[in-house]
């Protein structure tokens, strides 16, 4: 759509526009009904998963639960007919606690990927259904990164963060049983320990959440940006802005790498706590071990047995600093996803209910304005109607209004006041999967896919048999260029087509649009960008495919609209002229201007003086032997 149609967003901008920046904060307790939603279609596999890690976690500690007696009763007491029972117990536990964490991981790592990818899946499709608004206000690359990457850390929620989490403090109750009743002293004085050590590691996560918040939106920013970039490579190099780009993109990076130090420094500082914590333990234990023993309320045996359990104790607080940055993480990102997947679809609003199908083309606009911001009006009080069958051209200057009035029709904004009308029925009030299903759009900028040609020319209507879409070709004259290629439909067009040529890339969109036989055909200055060569090759393309379809035009070259049934001049936001070509070139006002003007002009760089008639009743001629 023109720039001059809406507030202008700027290409230069930094990278600092994100969808997040208009948004509170998501709180955790907001969070956590989504995590639900996550973890209750996986219920069955957690369940088993926490199965296994039970009995996981319960082997574990056969070994150390074994020192004690190897080492009092057979080592010391000399009762060697223990040792068997306590070698195969152990041999027993360890091969149980190989299988279940084989079987852990396998679940938990493959449930994990599953999540992500179905995540993926889900925005993707949500983002699909989102209306243009939202993409107008949001880069193409950060709409990507909220898909391929905001979602990565989620897995951690149903894969093996979240278990590891619960079996790390399922083996931390364990030991306190047991170290408890091997000495109550030694353990109150640890775990007063720890517990100081867990505040402190809670107040560090709910510090370190925001940066990893920060770094997701960072990173969908520079993407965003290089995404641009690449696209508009043509541009930049035709300006010579390799290194302003560069520049552009370094800064972004600089800002992401000083978020990353940033959280490096806060996960440094937990694992400077976590070690200090441990030596300060440990020096306790060594102390307090010593002195039971030397009073005999410990033997070599219980003071090995315990420090072998501490570790079960310790093991999983010093976990707490890996796995809660893993949990914190996804956090963050399920946080930018939650955000995405509360946007409102298209046809989610409740007035949507009435399904169209099939239309005649009736179009009419009742006193519609329509304003991209409150109070700045891009449209005032148009009204028009266009009968089924009949072409509607739009011309006026850059900025009038002429695209804001087809991106209505097309649905993609709602009117502000006033109505749109489809066979009578409000448009506001139609599903727009059942509308778009009979729509035809046709633009200047013509877009294909990286594929192949018939895959472009299917892209509208994927069901259709050979005979149609290559029938479709034929119209548009596809086929003349085609069979050029050697590869001919199965020939690559590269991205956005450019391996083919402006005319190629148009014809190719006429027949995408022919196959997919709309009732109402939108053509946005769709021959503006040709030269006359290519305009006159699909002249008859779309003849044919206006033919029994209510059609709108928005012209550039004013010679092409003459026949049209209704020509609207818009200037301001206003339909100041309406009539044919004829009423209006006889009427002598704006149209009359606009058309003199531009014919004038073609005339006076082309042909010598007094050869312009003659010209113009040849073109006259043409068009009327073409139909």
């Amino acid at each position: 759509m023109p720039s001059g149609d809406r507030p202008s967003r700027g290409t230069g901008r930094a990278l600092t526009a994100d969808l997040t920046a208009k948004r509170p904060k998501p709180k955790l307790k907001k969070v956590l009904p989504e995590v639900w939603k996550l973890i209750k279609p996986r219920r069955v596999l957690l369940s088993f998963s926490l199965l296994l890690m039970v009995i996981n976690t319960l082997c574990s500690f056969v070994l150390p639960k074994s020192v004690r007696p190897l080492i009092d009763d057979v080592m010391v007491g000399g009762h060697t007919n223990l040792l068997p029972w306590l070698t195969a117990r152990v041999v027993i536990a360890t091969v149980v606690q190989g299988i279940t964490s084989y079987a852990l991981f396998q679940l938990l790592s493959k449930g994990g990927q599953q999540l992500i990818s179905e995540l993926r899946m889900k925005v993707q499709e949500h983002i699909g259904r989102l209306p243009v608004a939202f993409y107008d206000e949001n880069r193409t690359g950060t709409l990507v990164a909220r898909i391929m990457t905001d979602v990565e850390g989620v897995r951690n929620l149903v894969g093996t963060g979240l278990v590891q989490f619960v079996g790390g403090i399922l083996s931390a109750v364990v030991a306190f049983y047991y170290l408890i009743h091997l000495n109550m002293l030694m353990t109150l004085l640890t775990v007063g320990i720890l517990v100081v050590f867990g505040l402190i590691l809670q107040r560090a996560f709910s510090t370190i959440r925001p940066i990893f918040r920060e770094r997701a939106k960072l990173n969908a920013e520079v993407t965003g940006r290089l995404t641009e970039s690449l696209g508009g490579i043509r541009v930049v190099k035709g300006y010579h802005a390799e290194a302003s780009e560069a520049r552009v993109f370094g800064g972004g990076v600089k800002r992401l790498l000083d978020n990353v130090f940033r959280s490096l420094t806060a996960q440094s500082v937990m694992t400077l706590s976590s070690t200090l914590v441990l030596g300060v333990v440990g020096g306790l234990v060594m102390y307090l071990g010593a002195h039971e023993h030397a009073v005999g309320k410990l033997t070599i045996g219980g003071y090995t047995q315990f420090i072998l359990l501490l570790a079960f104790l310790v093991a999983p607080i010093a976990q707490l600093v890996a796995i809660g940055t893993q949990l914190t993480e996804a956090f963050a990102g399920l946080d930018r996803t939650t955000e995405i997947l509360s946007e409102q679809a298209e046809d989610s609003e409740p007035r949507r209910v009435n399904v169209v199908e099939p239309i005649r083309g009736d179009v009419a606009f009742d006193r519609v304005v329509f304003a991209y911001e409150p109070g700045k009006p891009v449209l005032h009080g148009i009204s028009f109607e266009s009968k089924p069958g009949t072409v509607t051209a739009l011309v006026g200057s850059s900025g009038s209004g002429k695209s804001t009035v087809i991106s209505l029709i097309c649905g993609f904004h709602t009117a502000t006041t006033g109505q749109i009308l489809i066979d009578g029925v409000d448009l506001s009030t139609i599903r727009l999967s059942s509308y778009r299903e009979q729509l035809g759009v046709v633009l200047q900028e013509t877009f294909l896919f990286d594929g192949t040609i018939r895959e472009n020319v299917l892209f509208s209507r994927p069901s259709a048999t050979q005979e149609q879409w290559m029938e479709a070709c034929r119209i548009a004259r596809v086929d003349e260029f085609v069979e050029k290629f050697p590869a001919a439909y199965e020939t690559i067009v590269g991205e956005r087509g450019v391996k083919l040529s402006g005319g190629q890339r148009q014809r190719i969109s006429i027949a995408r649009a022919i196959l997919a036989d709309p009732r109402i055909l939108i053509l946005d200055e769709a021959t503006s960008s040709l030269d006359s060569e290519s305009e006159a090759m699909i002249q008859s393309g779309l003849q044919h495919l206006m033919q029994g379809r209510t059609t709108f035009v928005i012209a550039h070259r004013l010679s092409t609209i003459r026949r049209a049934d209704q020509i609207l001049v818009i200037e301001g936001g206003l339909i100041v002229e309406r009539g044919t070509h004829e009423s209006l070139y006889r009427l002598g006002g704006r149209y009359y201007d606009l058309y003199t003007r531009q014919h004038g002009l073609e005339m006076n760089l082309f042909l010598a003086p007094g050869e312009g008639d003659k010209v113009e009743e040849e073109e006259e001629e043409q068009e009327a032997e073409t139909e």
